[in-house]
């Protein structure tokens, strides 16, 4: 299962998030869900798939954002959602790309056991 993980600003257009989205998935592909934290839910719902909400506090991620890191506990939103929602096992395959805007990322994760 191949889930992006979104995160932005609380005033990113959804074309933000669009841009964003499609950047990730011109690297890896599409994707079945989408992830993000509970305050982004209506954001993220705007793209019209799946989201799983989840807790991203303390998941390491290959990339770091101070600013991030000290909202949130992690080094990016977007790269902590899709690892918390694919699960155990799960691996950055697309690390946080931004939108063109800069104010919306996405990451990809992908489960070792595909559904």
């Amino acid at each position: 299962m191949k889930v992006a993980g979104i995160g932005c600003r609380a005033d990113a257009p959804p074309a933000a998030l669009r841009d964003a989205l499609a950047r990730a998935e011109a690297q890896a592909g599409p994707v079945a869900a989408l992830a993000t934290i509970a305050a982004r839910r209506e954001n993220v719902a705007a793209l019209g798939l799946p989201v799983h909400v989840v807790a991203v506090g303390d998941i390491a991620t290959p990339t770091r954002s101070a600013r991030i890191h000290a909202l949130h506990r992690t080094g990016s939103v977007a790269e902590a959602a899709a690892l918390a929602a694919c699960g155990p096992g799960a691996r950055i395959v697309v690390a946080r790309v931004l939108s063109r805007c800069g104010r919306a990322t996405a990451a990809i994760a992908e489960s070792e056991t595909r559904e």
